[in-house]
């Protein structure tokens, strides 16, 4: 047994894997904690799934499978699918999770258009395009972490510096408007960060299941703490274990993808809090009672 883990770790695609893991699990945890604050879990849900035709049409544009040219594609149309949800929810009187669902359709049904096109037309590279769709972190190299890791780190980076204006308007837009702090710009921010972490964790966890490694961490933190701040850490404490644990059970046992494993891991942390959280878990309510 001692023999398998050396080896294993001594494999460069594991520890690639395993770093880029670690990292995209944090920062999952951290910024979906805001979005699960702010009771838009589905706003992020339909932008993961508007990534995918940002990922087939710049592969048709270059013909090249580099991570970071199609996640700038994914990013724009995840900007773009983000923007006809506000506008069809301000111009029309249909509610949020209906302007969702028809967003999350036509640009999600657009991709995978795409991908039939790619598949069935062009010649070359364009093996592991479609593995977007769920995942599949056994190919990320050495310069997919660097990316991974860039952008982790800048979003901790500035949710750590604007973390009290994030604060504020997620609790209090009133009060956060009158004190003088920008709504209209940290709620940008707060979305392109979101956005940043939806299109470097396409590549491992894939368009239909990065929602979940976003929202699960923070559910799970919540019956833990009543403290947003406290719930941050314990968010992306989550996400990390849970990158880290899908990861070596994807690498021990043949066959399981990483993906769905990460976030497997993750929701067996969520059933644990809602049984034994401190705050809000079911024996301390039944406890009390």
């Amino acid at each position: 047994m001692i023999t398998e883990w050396m080896t294993l770790l001594e494999s460069p695609n594991f520890r690639w894997v395993m770093i880029g893991s670690l990292l995209l699990g944090f920062s999952s945890g951290v910024i979906g904690c805001f979005v699960y604050l702010r009771k838009q879990s589905l706003i992020s849900d339909g932008m993961a799934h508007a990534t995918l035709p940002g990922v087939a049409f710049m592969y048709i544009l270059f013909q090249n499978k580099s991570l970071p040219v199609l996640l700038i594609g994914a990013t724009v149309t995840s900007l773009l699918a983000t923007s006809f949800i506000q506008m069809i929810i301000q111009q029309t009187k249909l509610k949020t999770d209906a302007a969702i669902g028809v967003i999350l359709s036509v640009f999600f049904g657009f991709g995978i258009l795409l991908l039939s096109y790619i598949q069935q037309n062009m010649s070359g590279n364009q093996a592991g395009i479609d593995s977007f769709i769920f995942g599949q972190a056994a190919s990320i190299v050495k310069n997919d972490v660097y990316t991974i890791g860039v952008v982790s780190l800048l979003v901790l980076l500035l949710t750590l510096i604007f973390f009290r204006e994030f604060h504020y308007t997620t609790f209090d837009f009133t009060f956060a408007k009158g004190i003088g702090i920008p709504v209209k710009w940290i709620n940008v921010l707060l979305f392109s960060l979101l956005v940043a972490v939806i299109v470097i964790g396409i590549q491992m966890v894939g368009v239909v299941l990065i929602v979940a490694l976003l929202i699960t961490p923070a559910l799970a933190a919540r019956y833990w703490t009543d403290s947003i701040g406290k719930m941050t850490v314990i968010s992306g404490t989550f996400g990390a274990i849970s990158g880290l644990i899908g990861t070596i059970s994807s690498s021990v046992i043949q066959d399981l993808p990483t993906g769905p494993m990460i976030v497997l891991t993750a929701s067996i942390l969520f059933f644990i809090s809602l049984i034994f959280g401190f705050t809000k878990g079911l024996v301390v309510r039944r406890l009390v009672r």
